[in-house]
């Protein structure tokens, strides 16, 4: 498994308030996309996420978004370490993901951009 870098969320009120300043941040332009009610901009390192408070809280869960080189042999990794997958490898905008909770209890998102 190879670990490519890891990715911040951050949870905001205000999106549209909030991506100018991570835009000036990290030097980039936001890509932006929606995911089950939730508006979502990518910036350089920052994931910034906005909408109903319900769909945040369980966002909130996920410590950070890790990138990886292949999301299924890192589902095979984890599992081999005594983590458990408790959603995907599904697909996303972007490519796949799924989601893990470390022995520790600690939640990641994994995510590749195989599409």
């Amino acid at each position: 498994m190879e670990i490519l870098g890891a990715t911040l969320r951050v949870c905001v009120d205000d999106l549209e308030t909030a991506v100018p300043f991570y835009e000036r941040l990290a030097g980039g332009r936001a890509l932006r996309f929606e995911r089950g009610g939730v508006s979502v901009a990518a910036i350089g390192c920052f994931l910034l996420m906005s909408g109903p408070e319900s769909e945040l809280d369980v966002l909130r869960k996920v410590a950070a978004t890790i990138a990886v080189k292949d999301v299924e042999e890192t589902g095979r990794v984890l599992a081999d370490l005594g983590a458990r997958v408790v959603a995907g490898p599904v697909e996303t905008p972007g490519g796949r993901n799924l989601i893990a909770v470390h022995p520790d209890g600690s939640v990641y998102e994994y995510a590749d951009r195989r599409v």
